[in-house]
């Protein structure tokens, strides 16, 4: 993991590879790049033609852009990296979190292979801007080397002929360059304030814990089935003294989770639910985090046509964000109980698979006619509501890479929220927008229910074509318990990322939805929710 200082030294004078400075866009169309607060000292070292410098280099402010210039005389870093943050703000406004969240995100990124980088970003002893900074730059310094060479990540399971060797020079320099900045020092702070050292040490928590989910999602899915899912929760419940139980294939069915046990039957890789909860002692209030967990989507007899399989990998991503996000509270310490249901299952076509018109009885007694294999996050997450709901919590929020509809309606960047209570589906997507995580709230029309009525039993598992993002939210929402507030995060969009790396987000899983679900532990702990 990437280490994060705070110092209170000069851009100029402090020891590390490469400062990082920000320039903005002037306003009214103005062409020279704006030098923002923080880069006065490297200015200085540049005889006060740094932006002239920048300029005749193309640099033009622009956000994420990333403009490379060798030092000034003087200076103990060799390199300057200006990084765009986008339009100047007024007089008396100050950088958005997200800008400079993404500005970080983007230098850490340009600094991979390098020791240290000294952040100059305009921070000025705001809170809220360290740390977005210390965020975005440990968050834009993640590498998934799992599989390349002897560089294997905490948790991946894969042999040493899955992984194979990466080529690398006889001089190990390639595997040098891949490697993640490896000290973020933040300029501007105080590192002896106690609001900054708790600042720097969430950044430091919410950093690990997403790259904990990113890791999971970018694991190949030879190497994580249900069963492996299930043991990192179970060691990572030891490490940081969670509760931790586990249903088998067995357990599952004495118990009746026909959902579970229909989507997982497919699979020579049996299915888990886990229940990985953290207390705290003096809690008024519990929260429940439900995650969809395949570990690989086929489609099952619905097979998914050729080119959708590719990156099926990532169908347990709201598991991952569930998981991290309950060891993030309780790294954090927080004042209320957060408990996370993981259903885990493969989904696979075969002898043993589901068919369309097959009909489940889920945990709740429910019965539901499968009219398509490939909505099968549904199945499994009904039956983890459910089992969620029984324990009363105050809300339920679950998290899936449920629906391709979501993905045409929003694009791949932005998350849905649907919920069952309209100030709680606004409390969240407010969560969301804090923390930098892109959500929009979206409707639950009743019409569409009426898509899902079935001639054999209580419901069909998919309605019409037409707002099928929306059906799925219905479903799920016939689980849930009366009166319990709801919300439904559909972040099949953005929980992996198949075009290039940007701001703080590396190419292929993502970690959405895990700083939003700490987030919301946190207002919850604090009163704000509810």
């Amino acid at each position: 993991m990437t280490a994060l200082t705070l110092s209170t030294s000069s851009a100029a004078t402090l020891r590390a590879d490469a400062v990082v400075v920000g320039v903005a866009q002037g306003a009214d169309g103005a062409t020279s790049p704006l030098l923002a607060a923080g880069a006065e000292a490297v200015n200085e070292s540049f005889g006060g033609r740094l932006a002239a410098v920048l300029e005749t280099l193309g640099a033009t402010g622009r956000e994420g852009e990333v403009t490379k210039v060798p030092s000034a005389d003087g200076m103990k870093a060799p390199l300057v990296l200006a990084v765009g943050l986008g339009q100047s703000p007024d007089k008396d406004e100050t950088y958005g979190t997200e800008t400079l969240r993404r500005a970080a995100g983007a230098a850490a990124r340009a600094l991979t292979g390098s020791r240290k980088a000294a952040f100059a970003l305009p921070v000025e002893g705001d809170a809220e801007a360290l740390a977005a900074v210390c965020e975005g730059a440990l968050l834009g310094a993640y590498a998934f080397d799992a599989y390349r060479g002897d560089g294997r990540s905490d948790g991946a399971k894969g042999s040493a002929k899955a992984a194979g060797k990466a080529k690398t020079g006889k001089d190990g320099k390639d595997d040098e360059r891949r490697r993640p900045l490896a000290e973020v020092a933040v300029l501007g702070a105080k590192p002896r304030d106690k609001a900054h050292k708790a600042v720097a040490a969430r950044a430091e928590v919410l950093a690990t814990e997403v790259a904990r989910a990113r890791d999971l999602i970018n694991t190949p899915p030879n190497d994580l089935h249900p069963v492996e899912f299930a043991d990192q929760a179970r060691a990572a419940a030891k490490e940081h003294g969670l509760k931790f139980e586990v249903l088998d294939e067995k357990a599952l069915a004495k118990g009746g989770y026909g959902g579970i046990i229909g989507v997982g039957q497919g699979s020579e890789n049996p299915p888990r639910l886990v229940r990985i909860a953290h207390t705290h002692p003096k809690a008024e209030k519990t929260i429940a985090l439900i995650g969809k967990g395949i570990t690989y989507d086929s489609g099952g007899i619905s097979l998914k046509p050729a080119g959708h399989n590719e990156t099926m990998k990532c169908d347990m991503s709201g598991a991952a964000a569930v998981f991290a996000a309950v060891v993030a509270a309780a790294r954090l310490g927080l004042r209320v109980n957060v408990t996370g249901w993981l259903a885990l299952a493969e989904n696979m076509p075969s002898g043993s698979a589901i068919r369309p018109g097959d009909v489940l009885t889920m945990y709740s007694g429910k019965t539901v006619e499968v009219l398509n294999t490939d909505a099968e996050g549904r199945l499994v997450m009904a039956d983890a509501l459910t089992r969620a709901g029984e324990e009363s919590p105050d809300a339920l929020v679950d998290v899936a890479t449920l629906t391709g509809a979501m993905v045409l309606a929003l694009g791949d960047r932005t998350f849905g929220i649907m919920a069952n209570d309209d100030a709680f589906r606004a409390e969240v997507h407010e969560t969301a927008e804090e923390v930098g995580e892109q959500s929009w709230p979206m409707p639950m029309p009743t019409e569409l229910r009426k898509g899902m009525e079935s001639p054999v039993a209580d419901m069909t598992n998919v309605g019409a074509r037409p707002g099928g993002g929306l059906s799925a939210g219905l479903f799920l929402q016939e689980f849930v318990p009366e009166g319990t507030p709801w919300a439904h995060l559909d972040i099949a969009g953005p929980a992996f990322n198949e075009s290039g790396p940007f701001g703080y987000t590396p190419k292929g899983g993502t970690g959405v939805a895990v700083r939003t679900l700490v987030r919301l532990a946190e207002r919850t702990a604090d009163g704000e929710l509810g």
